[in-house]
């Protein structure tokens, strides 16, 4: 029997190079093991047909309280967790019908036909960018650009003033580095009789839980302050017409209210960051690639889809078997919690060509970038827009980018469901 290294997806070294990890579990088959940081294994999806079957299946769900035998009577909290409780109640954390309603009332938002019309603000946001970072010879391009970029463009979208952008970025950068811990801990918090009783097993995540805590009091304390003043006084915005939405004459209720805007707030920009920081940094590191892209700008559609293949902004997602199901020979128990790769997916060698090399004109691309099924990113058109005009307008302003580090010295965020880096230092002449 072949005995397989043990990978710790929490660690810092699958952070750094999550894609040799994905080769090594891939050699599992297309269902591996690894390890969760208090010795416990889980089941992780890395093959691309498998990845696929388990996003497009309907038994694999994201509610947990959805496998309970008695909907009837409402599950307790306890008061010090009520805050994650909020959070939940969105469309990426729901199963229909649920999940079929709330994603019916932001979906008109985010039609290719009305994200297209945003072209022209996001190239005068991103030219704007442009100019104030052709004032130094050097800067951090997520702290310049690729952060301040989409956070400006959700905002507006939103009606929420960009001069919080700071404050988002914390509480996002808290919530979302945390949120792989919190959804593997999902079980333990929903049994929790109290606050203290979960924080303390949540500690072998070695979390600083207390700034948790108090970046999600604050963030909903924030929408919650928003909501209350759009509605005395509506305004053009997406916060506006999510007040006054109806499907079916069943309007958000406020938690439903603050969870879909923390959502549309975060994930608005999260995967956009990640998009331009990661895309630039493989061009930088492949300088025949980003001959190709200065040599071919009409190509820029086709070179954000390879981007997205080769360095995604997602390594992956979480979903829960409703019942027992066997994929790709492995059988997952009911109310087992898998890890599905997208990233590994996007890298399957049975699947695409030279999975490890960057072709930026690739011509045969179907990668799961932005997910599958029902589930499927809402926001694709707007990050895939903001990328092209983002990558292009940088490599025409900057022709002669370059890194401003060692690669191996990048510091990539905390969290393991996401892949960014923390900072990228460039040069710009």
């Amino acid at each position: 029997m072949t005995t397989h290294p043990a990978i710790n997806i929490f660690s810092p070294h699958f952070r750094t190079d999550p894609y040799g990890s994905f080769a090594s579990l891939r050699e599992q088959g297309p269902v591996a093991r690894v390890t969760l940081p208090d010795g416990r294994s889980a089941k992780v999806v890395v093959g691309y047909d498998a990845v696929v079957a388990v996003l497009k299946d309907d038994r694999f769900i994201k509610d947990y309280t959805n496998l309970a035998e008695d909907k009837s009577t409402p599950r307790r909290v306890p008061a010090g967790l009520r805050q994650f409780a909020v959070l939940s109640n969105n469309m990426l954390r729901k199963d229909p019908p649920d999940h079929t309603r709330l994603r019916s009332l932001v979906s008109k938002a985010f039609t290719p036909r009305r994200i297209e019309q945003l072209a022209p603000r996001i190239q005068q946001i991103a030219d704007d960018l442009l100019n104030e970072m052709a004032k130094k010879g050097e800067v951090d391009l997520i702290d310049a650009y690729a952060f301040p970029l989409p956070i400006i463009v959700i905002s507006e979208l939103l009606g929420i003033p960009v001069e919080d952008r700071d404050k988002f970025r914390h509480w996002s950068n808290l919530l979302v580095g945390s949120l792989g811990e919190l959804l593997v801990e999902e079980q333990q918090m929903i049994k929790a009789t109290s606050a203290i009783g979960f924080l303390r097993r949540f500690a072998p995540w070695r979390m600083d839980r207390l700034r948790l805590l108090n970046a999600v009091n604050a963030f909903i304390r924030y929408v919650r302050r928003l909501i209350a003043t759009r509605r005395a006084n509506p305004q053009n915005d997406l916060v506006s017409a999510l007040i006054q939405a109806e499907a079916e004459g069943d309007k958000l209720s406020e938690d439903e209210l603050i969870s879909m805007i923390i959502l549309l707030l975060a994930a608005g920009h999260e995967t956009t960051v990640n998009l331009i920081g990661n895309g630039t940094l493989a061009l930088l590191r492949n300088p025949e690639q980003l001959a190709q892209v200065k040599a071919n700008p009409d190509a820029i559609k086709t070179v954000i889809e390879e981007l997205l293949r080769y360095n995604n902004p997602v390594n992956m997602v979480t979903r829960i078997a409703s019942e027992d199901i066997t994929v790709g020979g492995e059988t997952i128990t009911r109310g087992e919690r898998i890890f599905v790769a997208i990233a590994a997916a996007n890298h399957d060698p049975a699947h695409f060509a030279n999975p490890e090399d960057l072709d930026v004109l690739r011509a045969e691309n179907r990668h799961l970038g932005f997910g599958q099924g029902i589930h499927f990113c809402l926001g694709a058109p707007l990050a895939r827009l903001e990328g092209q005009i983002a990558l292009s307008a940088l490599l025409r302003r900057f022709p002669d980018l370059q890194l401003a580090i060692d690669p191996d010295a990048l510091e990539w965020r905390t969290g393991f469901l996401l892949h960014g880096l923390d900072a990228l230092p460039v040069r710009l002449t």
